[in-house]
């Protein structure tokens, strides 16, 4: 199979972002990719709730949302949708950071809300809030495809492995992992923690990113790290995307998922235990 990741510098503008979104989702398909992946957030890259406001619709009304599920119909090809920024119901007026897989005829299979909110202190400067802003979601998500059962995360989900564990053990086969990492985490942790998920579940990783300095019109700058990755089962850097933005193809084979699976069955041997019975730290 021939997939492509698409990384990206998304602004703060939806409507400015689709075109080229648009662009290198086809330049893709026509480099023969029949799965497409796109990073998280592609349509608006903002702390500001306010131009959130302005900008974003609910799912039903949202431009880029039905762009590319015609785009994807048009292409014939497999498309996730990293995640859309998107307006609720929920009386606290917070988003939904939720992302899409969509078949060769536009419909959408699957959507997952992102379930972890990346709330941080990275060091005086970055302060990161999400919770604030999106609501999370509460439920794990796998999709049947015709190349495999895919499980569903996005960005600051890739810390907690038990997320990744229960979606190899319902049948994932991929996992994709579409991110805006930041830059400080990027470097230290960003390739460690998905090498780690492949190796833990003997599963293909998809991570596409968003990279780069990224134009705001409102709230602070917003800087991202780039480096999509493709992971193999055994933990094997198949692709890094580098920092500019592009179309990144690679290939991938099914019976890699077997043979690293029977290499080390750490799936068939998962245990449970009780204890510990209190914290005895001091």
């Amino acid at each position: 199979m021939l997939g492509a990741l698409v990384q990206l510098t998304s602004s703060d503008d939806p409507e400015s972002n689709l075109p080229l979104i648009r662009s290198f989702i086809t330049d893709a398909a026509m480099k023969g990719a029949q799965f497409v992946l796109t990073p998280e957030i592609i349509n608006c890259v903002t702390n500001s709730t306010g131009q959130k406001n302005i900008v974003l619709t609910k799912e039903s009304d949202d431009k880029t949302l039905s762009s590319l599920q015609a785009l994807s119909a048009e292409l014939q090809i497999w498309l996730l949708i990293g995640s859309l920024a998107l307006k609720t119901d929920d009386p606290d007026g917070r988003f939904a950071n939720r992302s899409f897989l969509i078949d060769p005829k536009g419909r959408i299979i699957a959507r997952y809300d992102k379930i972890h909110m990346f709330d941080v202190q990275i060091s005086v400067e970055e302060t990161y809030r999400e919770s604030a802003a999106f609501r999370p979601g509460d439920r794990a998500v796998l999709a049947q495809t015709e190349f495999g059962a895919v499980g569903l995360s996005i960005c600051y989900d890739l810390r907690f492995p038990h997320l990744y564990q229960k979606l190899a053990l319902a049948g994932a086969r991929i996992l994709t992992v579409p991110a805006a990492f930041s830059s400080i985490t990027g470097k230290a942790h960003w390739e460690p923690i998905l090498r780690a998920r492949a190796i833990e579940t003997g599963c293909y990783i998809f991570a596409p990113a968003q990279t780069g300095d990224h134009n705001v019109k409102r709230g602070r700058p917003r800087q991202t790290y780039g480096h999509s990755l493709v992971i193999s089962p055994w933990g094997e850097i198949l692709l890094d995307a580098g920092v500019k933005p592009g179309v990144f193809c690679f290939e991938w084979q099914d019976y890699e998922i077997e043979k690293a699976r029977g290499r080390v069955p750490s799936l068939t041997h998962i245990c449970f235990f009780d204890g510990p019975d209190e914290n005895i730290a001091q």
